[in-house]
């Protein structure tokens, strides 16, 4: 066969591949919007929707019913704690925040290190630690002090979500930290300032968005937390156990779904600072320099920097307290106030717990490689492809990580309860509520890394012949390998240890770690909720190490010329 025969027979096998890769490009699209409508927009629309009708009849019924006496007590119950909780947490998130800002760039990472291990754990080991602690029969209050301590009420609730949110909000803090102007601190010292000065009138102005942001997040939280207050709150209760109560006990699917749509403006408001911190911070970030890779360090009093260093150490030691403790409780019991080892609740452990335990670890990995490759595929679609309309869609998808958890879950059982979409009762539900709860987070990250790469990349790529689909699998998705991996691992962690979004979708047989966890410390078996706590942060710490060791490997090839993302105008080499 001549050259132009093969050419011949070859243009009509590249066209057909050309159209193929296009119709896959126009299915990926249908299938991703297909899945925000159904996984998110619908959900939303169903449980706002049952809060106002009863048998298809529109009622105010279930929301006139809130402001009762006794429901205003709930009501005010709750934005007590969430008050106080919010409070709290912000200030010593702040103060860890400001030591390491102030620090040089080695123990900055260190601290955010130790942070970011400080939540892989599930949601409620703090409250085990602080009942096996500090209860009536706890180590520190009953063995060595002989005092029987009630830890139950509404003090309780507070410090737990204190100590339990302070990583989350110390990270977000870093972050707007991050976009505090280097030469207006600079700027502030010549002009003859002193740090305490430069401190109270530039830095903290400039970051005060983002700790309005950080006080409205963690209320949201705090308000939404259901699981926090049964265990540790006694005879107090709030808003959040409430709707979960309503569903689990008496199934008022109308009533749960009215009192988590009070919950959704707290959540709006924290958004809207969360946006307004985003553009101060982009706008003041235009000819300016970060702090961070500096490589300056910000000078502070010697007594303030003290009174820092005490608060972020113990806060450390409060952590170490916490895990030591539930590592002792795995092999010992401290029931009558003093250590005596035993293996009983290794034993103890019922073998339907431990298919809860890989079941749990097959969802995150699902949850984790489908939502890392849908937020990619979406951030692709909206900031890359730029189609009409997508930037809506984007918003939609961001709807789930906004609101709360348990409204979130609470859409799911009023969408996914009845044909034609009856899901509940099986796997499916709770990987496809992991997964779309968790796409906003690998879309954001999705954002960021597609501004650091060229776009003449895939304009090369196309003139050559290469489709979009070609363009999106051999050019763009080898270059976000660390972006995918950095989501998976966010992701995973997420699906490990969530409760909240889950607590409505368990069935029989279907039971995952985290909720066997809440049960056993229900119940009062805190032996065995020891050991099902070691061992989802055994599983959860080994993936991120895991994953983290891949990631750098990468990074380490990438500067060494392996993998390496081409510079701009060398896009025809790259291709």
């Amino acid at each position: 066969m001549t050259a132009y025969e093969q050419t011949g027979t070859a243009r009509p096998v590249r066209r057909l591949r050309y159209r193929a890769a296009n119709l896959l490009d126009w299915v990926m699209l249908g299938l991703l919007l297909a899945g925000i409508a159904l996984f998110i927009l619908y959900p939303i629309v169903s449980v706002v929707s049952t809060s106002f009708f009863v048998k298809g009849q529109f009622t105010l019924q279930y929301y006139l019913d809130l402001f009762t006496k006794s429901n205003l007590k709930l009501i005010g119950n709750s934005l007590w704690v969430a008050t106080l909780s919010s409070s709290f947490t912000t200030f010593f998130a702040f103060c860890i925040a400001l030591y390491a800002f102030c620090s040089k760039e080695k123990t900055r990472r260190l601290l955010q290190n130790g942070l970011l291990l400080t939540m892989i754990s599930p949601p409620f080991v703090s409250a085990l630690a602080f009942i096996l602690l500090f209860g009536r029969r706890g180590i520190i209050t009953y063995g060595l002090l002989g005092l029987s301590v009630n830890p139950y009420g509404w003090h309780g609730i507070v410090i737990l979500q204190t100590i339990g949110n302070i990583s989350f909000a110390t990270l977000l803090l870093l972050a707007s930290f991050d976009t505090v102007d280097l030469k207006q601190v600079l700027a502030s010292r010549d002009l003859g300032a002193n740090p305490w000065q430069t401190l109270w009138h530039v830095v903290i102005p400039l970051v005060r968005p983002g700790l309005l942001s950080v006080i409205f997040t963690l209320f949201t939280m705090n308000l939404a937390d259901f699981g926090t207050p049964i265990v540790i709150g006694g005879r107090y209760k709030v808003l959040a156990t409430e709707a979960y109560l309503q569903v689990i006990s008496t199934a008022n699917l109308g009533k749960a779904s009215a009192i988590s749509v009070l919950m959704v403006p707290t959540a709006v408001v924290a958004f809207y600072f969360y946006r307004k911190t985003l553009s101060q911070s982009g706008s003041l970030a235009e000819g300016s320099k970060s702090f961070s890779g500096s490589g300056y360090e910000f000078e502070l009093p010697r007594s303030i920097r003290c009174l820092l260093l005490s608060v972020v150490g113990l806060f450390f030691t409060v952590m170490a307290l916490k895990y030591g403790n539930i590592l002792l409780s795995t092999v010992s019991n401290t029931a009558t106030g003093h250590i005596q080892f035993t293996t009983k609740y290794f034993h103890d452990l019922p073998r339907s717990q431990m298919s809860s335990y890989w079941r749990s670890i097959r969802y995150a990995v699902l949850s984790g490689v489908a939502a890392s490759f849908l937020g990619i595929l979406l951030s692709y679609y909206t900031h890359r492809r730029r189609l009409l309309g997508m930037k809506g869609v984007e918003f939609i998808a961001s709807l789930p990580y906004i609101i709360p958890g348990t409204f979130f879950g609470l859409g799911y059982v009023a969408a996914f309860s009845h044909e034609p979409f009856l899901l509940r009762g099986t796997g499916l539900i709770i990987i496809c509520n992991y997964t779309f709860r968790q796409i906003s987070v690998a879309n954001k990250s999705a954002n960021a890394a597609f501004s650091a790469i060229d776009e003449k990349l895939e304009a090369a790529a196309q003139d050559l012949g290469a489709s979009r689909m070609e363009v999106f699998f051999g050019v763009i998705l080898p270059l976000l390998k660390s972006t995918f991996l950095t989501c998976f691992i966010t992701v995973f962690t997420s699906s490990m240890t969530s409760v909240g979004a889950i607590a409505f979708l368990i069935s029989p047989g279907k039971n995952v770690a985290s909720m066997e966890l809440f049960q056993s410390i229900e119940n009062g078996r805190y032996g065995v909720a020891a050991v099902q706590a070691v061992m989802i942060i055994a599983v959860t710490l080994g993936i991120n190490l895991f994953s983290m060791y891949l990631l750098n490997r990468g990074r380490k090839n990438q500067k060494g010329g392996n993998g390496r993302v081409p510079e701009a105008g060398s896009s025809q080499e790259a291709v």
